[in-house]
């Protein structure tokens, strides 16, 4: 990913995000989280429970992973990053989120269920 400080800055400055996935009826599922952004690789990251509904329905997918975007804004300043989302389990994988995670927010509380849920960015919009 070739951006601009500005953008790389909103996007590790602490602030909270949203994660939108589709249903397998086609409605949207929304729900608020804390993201990391790895610019280098184009992935964006999620920690979650592997009992939440985002989880599973992520897991449910095939190997190609799931359409969804995460989005945050900070009045009129935006971005969302959209891609193929997959459920990653493994503890070196959790360890990594879980580290990323606490450079932007905080230490995570413990959660032997943990997963990642992992953000290919495919499309990048807004005007952060």
């Amino acid at each position: 990913m070739t951006l601009d400080e500005s953008f790389r800055q909103f996007w590790t400055e602490r602030r909270l995000a949203s994660l939108t996935t589709v249903r397998a009826n086609g409605t949207p599922h929304v729900v608020a989280v804390g993201v990391t952004v790895d610019f280098e690789q184009g992935i964006a990251r999620v920690i979650a429970s592997g009992t939440s509904y985002k989880a599973r329905l992520i897991r449910a997918a095939d190997d190609a992973g799931l359409a969804a975007a995460v989005c945050q804004f900070e009045g009129r300043i935006w971005s969302t990053l959209e891609g193929r989302i997959r459920l990653l389990d493994d503890a070196a994988s959790v360890r990594d989120a879980e580290e990323r995670y606490a450079q932007r927010y905080r230490k995570p509380r413990e959660n032997p269920q943990r997963v990642v849920l992992e953000l290919t960015i495919g499309r990048v919009l807004g005007n952060a």
